[in-house]
């Protein structure tokens, strides 16, 4: 077995992302005096293998459509060309994802038995963005919005949800953030596959307003999302130790920066796209710090 070519193929390094978002929804809780060891596991492993089903399914079915013929690979966007390579046979790649979905839906299942129905708009927003992604929300204008949900807003509502059996203003506050910036992750990734995506019938905010409107859109989410924290802050919702969160906007100024400037011009978008990779996956991250240390 290519472990290396795998590896490249369920794109291992965004998994990080997954990685991030359920010890936030985990410390949220726990900061409210709840904490389930068994469940915090569970909960991660079932982000983890839904994330690692839609890396799979989206690049399977890119190759099927022949977008990722068309593409060209950057560290962010692109796909990982692992297909297009011959590397990997396409449909071992499409039982893999079938088979981490499967894995995902099975611990959702478990988590609906023990928590209740609460959690089932999460499951099920969660089964659409994971298999439905490419082949029908890429397509529809809402590629943008359940990234945003699915692998931002949701994880953490759900972490928490299995943790306490309830929602809570704190959570659902503190969920928005990481869902702007998720959100906001994809939309910056589309700029350099806007001519590709738009030949494969894709519709999405680049594709629709244009790359200059859709950077004045992007930057104006990143301010949007720092303006949110803080006044989730004062308004209570979450503990003053969460300012470490700010310590990411230096990434958030560069990003900003750079894609109202070089909107146009792919090569010098990619310290744009690196550092908003820096904001998904910092800021999720300092925040649960924040939480931890107000817990302590």
């Amino acid at each position: 077995m290519n472990l290396k070519a795998w590896l490249r193929e369920i794109r291992a390094n965004f998994l990080l992302l997954s990685m991030v978002l359920v010890p936030l929804g985990t410390s949220i809780a726990a900061y409210e005096g709840f904490f389930n060891l068994l469940h915090f596991v569970l909960a991660l492993a079932g982000l983890v293998v839904l994330h690692t089903s839609v890396n799979v399914l989206n690049e399977y079915y890119d190759y099927r459509s022949g977008l990722d013929f068309n593409t060209i690979a950057t560290p962010f966007s692109g796909g990982s060309k692992v297909l297009v390579m011959g590397l990997l046979n396409p449909k071992s790649v499409y039982r893999l994802g079938v088979f981490c979905l499967a894995i995902g839906t099975v611990i959702g299942a478990y988590f609906l038995i023990v928590t209740g129905w609460l959690l089932l708009p999460i499951v099920v927003l969660g089964f659409i963005a994971v298999y439905f992604y490419t082949t029908k929300l890429a397509k529809m204008m809402l590629g943008e919005l359940f990234a945003g949900l699915g692998l931002g807003a949701l994880p953490i509502l759900g972490a928490y949800l299995v943790q306490t059996g309830f929602y809570s203003t704190a959570a659902i506050a503190t969920s928005i953030v990481p869902g702007i910036l998720t959100f906001n992750l994809l939309l910056l990734n589309e700029f350099p596959d806007v001519d590709a995506d738009r030949k494969a019938g894709r519709k999405n905010i680049v594709i629709a307003l244009g790359r200059k409107k859709a950077a004045k859109v992007y930057s104006a989410l990143a301010v949007l999302a720092f303006i949110w924290l803080a006044l989730s802050m004062i308004m209570g919702y979450m503990p003053v130790t969460c300012m470490l969160a700010f310590l990411a906007l230096p990434f958030v100024a560069k990003a900003v920066k750079i894609t109202l400037r070089s909107y146009d011009e792919v090569d010098k978008l990619m310290p744009a796209l690196a550092s908003n990779v820096m904001v998904a996956l910092i800021t999720p991250a300092l925040l649960t710090l924040g939480f931890v240390l107000a817990i302590i």
